[in-house]
């Protein structure tokens, strides 16, 4: 049975309860929105918020390589819709940005995904919620795996936060993980370090990557 903080590899859809699929990892689904991805596992540490809420807590007590299916009220997964995040805006914000604007169109400002409801004059409504607010949401998944290696977790982490892999090596003796990576990473693998610590048993440190610069030599 999985239990909170372990790191598990999942095979998942996630569709709008008598709708269509909005994510999936999986080949076959994906093609049914023609959606062309590759296929490969999606990884996460059970409990950590690395998931929506709803399903995170599903995949507590539950057991490798069994289909399980769990519906999601809309506070479950991406929250209630929220009228305080419609808001009205002048147009002449997009135009400073170069955004032609249409109604129905979503486009991402400051940092997030918003919709354009309707423009009006030198005005546009904006919608800030997350589209799939208020709905109820049906997830199918499989857990395919426990990640057991240490080098795995981390690799779990990283790509999940950092969205990008970096060179992880261990150090069993020190029981440290030693990330080779850009200076400027280091106070976010701080954070991390601080949130994981205690359930990888070891501590994520920076090695800061050497960039060798050839040096042009004149005759």
């Amino acid at each position: 049975m999985i239990k909170k903080n372990d790191f598990v590899e999942l095979q998942f859809t996630g569709q709008v309860k008598g709708g269509e699929i909005f994510d999936t990892n999986i080949k076959k689904e994906a093609e049914k929105i023609n959606l062309q991805i590759e296929e490969r596992p999606f990884a996460v540490c059970v409990g950590q918020e690395m998931v929506i809420k709803g399903l995170d807590n599903a995949l507590e007590e539950k057991e490798i390589g069994k289909e399980y299916s769990i519906e999601l009220s809309s506070k479950e997964a991406f929250g209630e819709r929220k009228k305080d995040l419609v808001k009205l805006m002048p147009i002449k914000l997009f135009q400073d940005k170069n955004i032609n604007i249409r109604p129905g169109m979503t486009l991402s400002l400051d940092n997030y995904l918003v919709k354009i409801v309707s423009v009006s004059g030198g005005r546009v409504l904006v919608d800030f919620n997350n589209p799939l607010a208020g709905k109820d949401i049906i997830y199918n998944f499989t857990i395919t795996k426990k990640v057991e290696d240490i080098g795995e977790k981390a690799n779990t982490i990283l790509e999940f936060f950092l969205r990008q892999k970096l060179e992880v090596k261990i150090n069993e003796e020190e029981k440290k993980i030693i990330i080779t990576g850009e200076k400027f990473f280091e106070p976010i693998i701080k954070l991390l370090n601080d949130k994981f610590k205690d359930i990888l048993g070891y501590e994520m440190v920076l090695a800061e990557k050497k960039v060798e610069v050839e040096k042009n030599k004149s005759n």
